[in-house]
């Protein structure tokens, strides 16, 4: 089963390429233009064993709203073209990652239901121009287009740089279990027969 594909999004805001492969090795090759948001990435995919291409031009001149939220729903979509009718997968992923002192856990549920609930710690205040908020752009992207359920709780942390890097860890971890194949599942995990 090859469970890879490629998207790619033109706007007078933003040029995005994506390739994705969910049964990769942790190889990436991203240039997103905003280093912090690729460091981001590539934690995603060495904790979910994802290998990911991202080659993306944005109006980064005005700020990093537009290319952040577009490679979120360019990734969703390269993950629903990827899972196809997402059958004989467990379908639900679960971790909890810390990171010096933040705790963050992931919850997914792979369900052709988009949601997200996203909790961040309140009391850390901005550091620098990518911040909680515009993460919660990219996540809110990413689960409405890959059309899954996803939950963000981080427990707690002191420095927003080690809670996000808790989250996209998380986020790789519990997406990887929840990709998985599942020799008991003939079809789609659902009592409906259908996700």
């Amino acid at each position: 089963m090859d469970r890879k594909a490629s998207v790619s999004r033109k706007t007078k805001e933003t040029q995005i390429n994506i390739c994705f492969d969910i049964d990769g090795s942790g190889k990436v090759d991203i240039s997103t233009g905003i280093p912090f948001f690729d460091h981001m990435l590539t934690a995603f995919c060495v904790h979910g064993f994802f290998d990911l291409k991202i080659d993306a031009k944005g109006d980064l001149e005005v700020d990093y709203h537009h290319t952040v939220e577009d490679i979120g729903l360019v990734l969703g979509q390269t993950l629903s073209k990827a899972l196809e009718n997402k059958k004989r997968i467990v379908r639900f992923g679960d971790s909890c990652v810390p990171m010096d002192e933040a705790l963050s856990r992931v919850t997914i549920d792979l369900s052709n239901r988009p949601y997200l609930v996203y909790n961040f710690p309140d009391n850390l205040s901005v550091k620098g121009k990518f911040d909680a908020c515009l993460a919660k752009e990219f996540f809110q992207a990413f689960c409405i287009q890959g059309a899954f359920n996803l939950h963000i709780n981080s427990y707690y942390g002191a420095n927003e740089h080690h809670v996000l890097e808790s989250i996209f860890k998380a986020l790789g971890k519990a997406l990887h279990m929840a990709t998985r194949i599942d020799k008991n599942i003939s079809g789609a995990l659902s009592s409906k027969g259908t996700l």
